[in-house]
This record gives structure tokens, C-alpha cells and sequence, in this order.
């Protein structure tokens, strides 16, 4: 039996990596933009949304590798008042966004399923609720200026790994699901099959 992630995301491969779980990782092959307006016109919140993205994914790539355990993945942030951000496709956009989580707190969700021979056997869905700092115009500028480049695939513009650590006054959650996989409720049920020693 082996462990298939249906992804390229080099942060989720890493996490995997270091964690020393043994894996492939596979381009599922999803349109997740059309996939995502199709899930929110069903009218799914950020919870739900990334729980059902994370599963097309899986469910993907499992049909076209029977025996394997397909993870799939997603991440999706909400203000408090239930508004949804996306990746920023530009650095407009970016600046935009930060402006808008300025002085307030959003809750990042991490979903992770798994499926085998083409259904969904195990799921997690993680919530970190974080806190941002009043942001200047000039901190805004200065931080795009170094970080735009690495920030574009992230959703919320920001990694706490580096210098977006500086936009927050508190975080509560773990730092795994912050990254964008609940690592430690995985690394359980890998155990449980067979795939980590126990």
C-alpha cells in the first residue's frame, strides 16, 4: 500500500518529508477555480468548501490508482463575518487583501481527505484562527516588495514560516494546519494502517 498526495505543493511535500512519511505526489488534474464556484454557489462556507475540495481532489487521482491511499488537500480563509479571500493573482490584489485583514482576525481551514479505490475512507478538518495587526500603507509596500514573489500560491498573502510573522499579534491553532495540513491527526491514521510504525 502506498500514499499518494494529489498535489505539487512543495510546502505540503515538505511537511510530509520531514515528518518521514514515505509518498508520490500527483497533479490531480482538477479545475479547482470552476470546482470552487461551482461548491460556492451550493452555497458551502470555508469549512465545508475546503472539505469538498480536498476530496474532488482525492477522489481524482484514486480512481486512476486502485490499492493506493490518495490525500488530498485544501485551504481556504473567512473573516469573521464569513467572507471568503482567494490567492491574490496580482500584486494589487495582494495589497488589497492585506488592507482588508488589517486589524482583524480570519480563521485559516485545513482539510485533508483520503480516499481509496475511488471513496472517501478518512477526513480532518482543522481550524486556526489568527489575528492581524493594523497594517500600514508604507508596511503593506514594503513587505509585497520582498515577499510578493513567494506569497502568490498562498492564500491570505502571507507565510508565518517567514517574514509574514510580522502581521500578527496572536495565533491559535497548530502550526501544521496554518501550513495547510492537519499533519499530526494524518500522521495518526497512517499509523492505523499500517504506513508508520506504530
Amino acid at each position: 500500500m502506498s500514499l499518494v498526495l494529489a498535489s505539487q505543493s512543495s510546502t505540503r511535500k515538505a511537511m510530509l518529508e520531514a515528518a518521514g512519511v514515505a509518498f508520490d505526489a500527483m497533479t490531480p488534474g482538477v479545475d479547482e477555480e470552476a470546482a470552487k464556484a461551482s461548491l460556492r454557489a451550493q452555497g458551502l462556507g470555508a469549512r465545508d468548501l475546503a472539505d469538498a475540495l480536498a476530496e474532488l481532489k482525492a477522489l481524482r487521482l484514486s480512481q486512476r490508482i486502485p490499492g493506493a491511499l490518495v490525500l488530498g488537500c485544501d485551504q481556504t480563509l473567512a473573516l469573521e463575518d464569513g467572507a471568503m479571500l482567494d490567492k491574490a493573482a496580482d500584486r494589487d490584489t495582494a495589497a488589497a487583501q492585506l488592507r482588508q485583514l488589517s486589524g482583524r482576525t480570519h480563521s485559516l481551514y485545513s482539510a485533508a481527505v483520503i480516499t481509496e479505490n475511488g471513496r472517501a475512507i478518512w477526513r480532518h478538518v482543522d481550524r486556526a484562527k489568527l489575528s492581524v495587526r493594523p497594517l500600514s500603507d508604507a508596511f503593506i509596500e514594503q513587505y509585497l516588495d520582498v515577499e510578493f514573489a513567494t506569497i502568490t500560491g498562498s492564500v491570505g498573502c502571507y507565510r508565518v514560516e517567514g517574514r509574514g510573522a510580522q502581521l500578527f499579534t496572536r495565533i491559535e491553532g497548530s502550526h501544521f494546519t496554518i501550513l495547510g495540513l492537519p499533519l499530526l491527526p494524518l500522521l495518526d491514521y497512517l499509523r492505523t494502517r499500517g504506513l508508520l510504525t506504530s
